[in-house]
């Protein structure tokens, strides 16, 4: 194995081994861990080029009744010790033993101390008091666990306790972190390894030998080695306590029939523990061992005789019911439990787990329940939406429209249509959203259902919103406010303001975006994850288009965790976009591309992949790397399907910034840009985009029309370079300040722009510019540079980005390791590597130019 997470203890037995040679001065060492701690490991490491002393290794054996003296008349045979052949008074054998180790420097290892006889920790005993005398170094391996209150070697361990010289080295399990080093390659995750190994360093190893099995051999072996001593009813309630993953709790003991002696036999296997209030095993790979012992047929008895028990103690978790009722076969047990282990799932902000257990209701639910079915798959639909799975969430509502027919359930179907449209409209089917939201109003109109009524129209009114109809969204808003305040519609209510004021923000209602923070925290207060997720979804996005970058970066430090703590991967996806977009404007090109690849390799929502493919053709483009340029024909075809001005402009802007660098004509800009530009201007909030597109449009020479555009757009068209510069140099985006300086008739300015550019690595876009300043007569221009010419974050990773604000905030490794979730080894990784990358000598060299590098 390799040793992992075993300097200090390396460290402090190869000290003790160079104080022998140096000074003959010995010392002991009790060398404690489970099987497969790494103490041979250990062991060998430490006894590996040693000078000066000799090396004796002996091992106490796994006998019914061990060998007297067994390590010891091993070590006679090694260094010609006569223990005699008659029997010898132990005295005797200890002061022969002494005196051969006083003949010259030893480094004695006695392994396996869990096995060692009552004579031999008489010797080591000896040894052990007069350790310091000796030029001796006595490192004893062993397993603590299995050393009880009356095992043979608990008094030498209490000398090892108490005296000078002796000193015990327990070896920990392994970290996440190491765990991920040894499965390097295998495709593994570490944590989920972790886990189920408990760190054990042979399991972790073993594990990634055979990757693809569910238990390696090895594995297996060793554990049931455990087991040849147990009767065979001793076994099977192991077997029992193997069906029950998490714990067999200490109330259902007694209604099993688990008494303290079978407990007793069974904790001398060294398998089980006893851990928040209940038995388990000591690592997960064990009890999957005994597992694989239940004979075929036995494993459902076992598991309907814990589910009994269980239910006659009134049992409330109703995941662990769920599992032994659908182990056990028992299916309308399984159906019950596993839709109250979703409800509780959901109340956790588990939606992953609510998705399975859901699953599992319908796979068992019987076929006379045709309408209990519907209610499961819309809301499984929902939870699969949540945890990002949409295709998956628009097939398991269709498959309810047939049943709310059937059954003649008029408001079951016009609550399904509300519903997918959802998700069509997450899926970039606007067309289809918009047909079920109408079909949904219209069938929940004519009976009277004013809450599905109202659902519809809420939503409709968020697509108006994202199309930047604000009129079309106040109406619906309006058509939707008729609901009773219950449970149920203060969901709705809460979701009706939250679309009207993110209206009301795009409007230019800058009050708007307090009030959407209030609606955020009164959905989270209220358990409304998935409302108060997209209240930050649509601040942040706001927030970038509409130039409020630091903004935008605080909501983000926010909003993500949110939805990695509350498991709501359809946000996250979205959020993620966001991220890369706004890691783009400021300049963080590799944080950019990192969050965009991350998007697309996704199975998310596919409107959220607009910007990415945006991110990836510019990104190269500017820094003079090949760019792929079909991503902006996906982004197009995107943009075409949702039929958005906000979306729609981005991506003619892009195309126009793609022709300006390719010198290629492109029908898209200097035709469609140029005609829809008036109208898509007017929409509502849509001057941020349609200032970007202007000012390309110009650039690549083309009649600008006269629309409204923000304000350093304005001052861009309007010729006033300078002040465009020194705006967005505030605001944080260097690529558009350094573009604003080229786009200025003076030269200095222009020169100016090109080495900003340089210095952003925008090397591709000053090279187009150099041509050009060339093409014009200018001869001296600022040198392409070789490499970065100052401190430049657009190389750093989004980990990297956040150690670095971070660093500028002045936190310490330790408090960056505390903040992030990582150990403090792991954040001077990253700082090391972030002052490389910048070309900075130190921390306080980041704090001064936090601003600058847009920390």
């Amino acid at each position: 194995m390799q040793l992992l997470e075993r300097d200090s203890q390396l460290e402090q037995l190869r000290a003790a081994i160079t104080r022998l040679t140096a000074e003959r001065q010995g010392s002991g060492f009790a060398i404690s861990g489970d099987s497969g701690a790494g103490k041979t490991t250990l062991v060998d490491a430490a006894c590996a080029r040693v000078d000066g002393a000799r090396i004796l290794r002996v091992k106490c054996d796994p006998l019914d009744t061990p060998r007297p003296l067994g390590p010891f008349k091993d070590l006679a045979a090694v260094v010609g010790l006569d223990l005699g052949n008659t029997e010898m008074l132990l005295s005797e054998v200890c002061e022969k033993v002494y005196a051969a180790m006083l003949a010259e420097p030893s480094v004695v290892v006695v392994e396996d101390l869990h096995w060692v006889d009552a004579a031999s920790v008489g010797v080591l005993r000896f040894l052990a008091r007069r350790i310091e005398a000796m030029p001796l170094v006595l490192l004893m391996t062993l397993r603590d666990v299995e050393i009880g209150a009356g095992h043979p070697a608990r008094p030498l361990l209490g000398d090892v306790a108490v005296l000078d010289g002796l000193a015990t080295i327990p070896l920990p399990l392994l970290s996440v972190d190491a765990v991920a080093q040894l499965l390097g390659g295998t495709g593994l995750n570490p944590a989920e390894v972790h886990s189920v190994t408990g760190g054990n360093p042979f399991f972790v190893t073993e594990v990634a030998k055979e990757p693809d099995l569910p238990i390696p051999g090895s594995v297996r072996d060793a554990v049931l080695a455990h087991t040849t001593k147990v009767s065979a009813a001793d076994l099977e309630v192991l077997q029992l306590m193997a069906t029950a993953p998490d714990r067999l709790g200490d109330r259902v003991l007694p209604t099993l029939g688990i008494d303290l002696p079978t407990l007793r036999r069974l904790t001398e296997t060294t398998l089980i523990d006893r851990r928040r209030e209940g038995i388990v095993f000591r690592h997960e790979l064990a009890r999957r061992a005994i597992e694989s012992t239940i004979p075929p047929g036995g494993a459902s008895r076992l598991h309907a005789r814990l589910l009994e028990a269980l239910e006659r103690l009134d049992y409330c978790d109703p995941a662990v019911l769920t599992h032994h009722a659908v182990a056990s076969g028992d299916r309308s047990r399984a159906t019950l439990y596993a839709k109250a282990a979703a409800a509780e799932a959901i109340r956790s902000g588990a939606h992953s787990e609510a998705v399975a257990f859901y699953e599992i209701a319908l796979e068992h639910l019987g076929a006379g329940a045709p309408m209990e079915r519907a209610d499961l798959l819309l809301a499984l639909a929902f939870q699969q939406y949540m945890v990002s799975r949409l295709r998956e969430a628009i097939e398991s509502v269709r498959q309810t429209f047939p049943i709310w027919q059937d059954a003649g359930d008029v408001d079951g179907l016009a609550k399904a249509h509300a519903a997918v449209a959802v998700y069509e409209y997450y899926n970039a089917q606007r067309g289809r959203a918009e047909a079920h939201l109408d079909r949904a109003a219209a069938i929940a109109g004519d009976i009277g259902a004013d809450v599905t009524y109202c659902q519809a129209r809420t939503t409709r009114a968020y697509l108006a919103y994202m199309r930047s109809d604000a009129e079309l969204a106040r109406d619906c808003l309006d058509q939707a406010r008729n609901v009773q305040h219950t449970r149920p519609q203060e969901f709705l209510r809460l979701r009706n303001r939250v679309v009207a004021d993110a209206n009301n923000l795009v409007c230019g209602d800058d009050d708007a975006r307090a009030r959407l923070f209030d609606h955020m925290e009164a959905a989270r207060v209220l358990g409304f994850d998935e409302l108060a997720s997209t209240v930050y979804s649509n601040i942040v996005n706001l927030d970038v288009e509409h130039g409020r970058y630091r903004a935008a970066e605080r909501v983000l430090e926010e909003s993500l965790p949110f939805t990695v703590e509350r498991d709501i991967p359809i946000c996250r996806h979205w959020q993620t976009a966001v991220r890369s977009r706004l890691q783009f404007v400021k300049g963080h090109w590799s944080a950019a591309l990192e969050d965009a690849a991350a998007v697309l390799d996704a199975d998310g929502m596919p409107i959220a992949t607009l910007w990415p493919h945006v991110v990836k053709t510019l990104v190269p483009l500017r820094r003079g790397e090949e760019a792929r340029l079909a991503e902006l024909d996906d982004a197009w075809d995107l943009a075409g399907r949702l039929d958005e001005p906000l979306r729609r402009l981005a991506v003619l802007a892009a195309l126009a910034e793609v022709a300006w660098m390719t010198d290629r004509v492109d029908e898209r800009v200097s035709e469609i840009a140029v005609a829809e530009l008036p109208r898509l201007a007017s929409a509502p909030g849509a001057g941020w985009a349609a200032g970007n597109l202007a000012v390309w449009l110009r650039r690549v020479e083309l009649a600008v029309p006269d629309v409204a555009v923000a304000e350093p757009y304005r001052l861009s068209l309007g010729g006033h370079f300078a002040e465009a510069a020194s705006w967005w140099h505030l605001a944080g985006d260097p690529f558009s300040e350094a573009m604003c300086w080229t786009d200025s008739p003076a030269t200095d300015d222009r020169v100016r722009g090109v080495a900003l550019l340089d210095r952003l690595g925008a090397v591709g876009t000053a090279d187009r510019l150099r041509v050009a300043l060339r093409q014009g007569g200018l001869t001296v221009l600022p040198q392409r540079p070789r490499g970065t010419t100052r401190a430049n974050p657009g190389g750093l990773t989004n980990r990297q980005l956040d150690v670095a604000r971070l660093i500028a905030r002045g936190l310490s490794n330790n408090e960056i390791a505390a903040r992030l979730y990582i150990s403090p080894k792991t954040a001077d990784h990253h700082v090391s590597a972030i002052l490389m990358k910048l070309g900075l000598a130190s921390r306080r060299a980041i704090v001064a130019q936090a601003d600058d590098l847009g920390l």
